[in-house]
């Protein structure tokens, strides 16, 4: 059987991490929304033979065991019982090492698709804490809507107040950034941390104005001392008109929001001049 899954980007309209675990794991507390810029994973099983087979347009991504997508075929599997191979083709649009969640939400693509095929029944919440084994971004991308995370990454509570109808010009520039690398860099005596409850009320009264001011994200900082071409990049955003720009996720991607088709047209253009893998998106709400 095969089913075609859309696999949509991530970004963090806010990103604190409060402590650290003893075991070195990250708190995280979050707000966090899918994008209509996406991977297109089509997932097939077979009984000609009992192996996970990875396939991408990209030549960036691994395709054995290191691949998440391959991760989320074996842990769906042994949760199902079934021997059957899989076999995965993912057509690759989102930037890799982009802070963009890409390879999560192929993951979360194939837990999707494999709940429908082998008829799990799952839960978007049980497929949750099955994809958290795999990568702390997987949970939301399993629901990929407006939502607020917290805990480790598995407690996704989808937001009753929707977003309104933004356009977002996503930039990522000319390098990768090693998440692991990033994480082991935080100094939470040092961390300044954004004010969560104030902009989640923004977000609940539906003052987005008031929510897109109060936007942060904690790791910006320790991200753009090695890379400053982010901070580069926002002063650029910004002086072409965004109402709103951050660094997403541990970067290096940065998103500028607007709520005018004509101005983040203007913006795209102006920017994908001088930083090529950029794009004008949707929310998807």
């Amino acid at each position: 059987m095969e089913i075609l899954e859309r696999a949509y980007a991530k970004l963090n309209i806010s990103l604190d991490t409060p402590f650290a675990h003893a075991d070195g794991e990250q708190e995280w507390d979050m707000l966090m929304v899918a994008i209509d810029l996406a991977d297109t994973v089509t997932i097939r099983t077979t009984t000609d033979h009992q192996e996970i087979i990875v396939e991408s347009t990209s030549g960036l991504l691994p395709l054995n065991e290191k691949n998440l997508a391959y991760q989320a075929a074996e842990l769906m599997r042994e949760r199902a019982g079934v021997s059957e191979g899989v076999e995965i083709h993912i057509d690759k649009h989102i930037p890799v090492a982009a802070g963009l969640g890409g390879g999560s939400s192929d993951a979360a693509a194939v837990l999707r698709g494999l709940n429908k095929i082998w008829h799990m029944t799952l839960t978007e919440a049980q497929l949750a804490e099955i994809g958290l084994k795999i990568d702390a971004d997987v949970p939301f991308c399993v629901y990929s809507r407006p939502a607020r995370v917290t805990g480790r990454g598995e407690i996704v509570a989808p937001l009753s107040q929707k977003f309104p109808p933004l356009w977002l010009v996503v930039s990522k520039p000319a390098i990768s950034v090693s998440t692991p690398k990033i994480l082991k860099m935080i100094d939470y005596d040092n961390l300044e941390h954004g004010d969560m409850s104030a902009l989640m009320d923004a977000v609940e009264r539906g003052d987005f104005d008031a929510a897109f001011k109060g936007m942060f994200n904690v790791l910006e900082p320790v991200t753009a001392s090695k890379y400053p071409e982010i901070v580069k990049l926002k002063e650029k955003m910004r002086k072409f008109g965004a109402d709103a720009v951050q660094m997403s996720g541990t970067g290096p991607t940065v998103f500028a929001i607007t709520d005018k088709a004509s101005r983040a047209k203007r913006l795209y253009n102006a920017v994908r001049g001088f930083v090529p893998e950029t794009y004008m998106v949707r929310l998807v709400n």
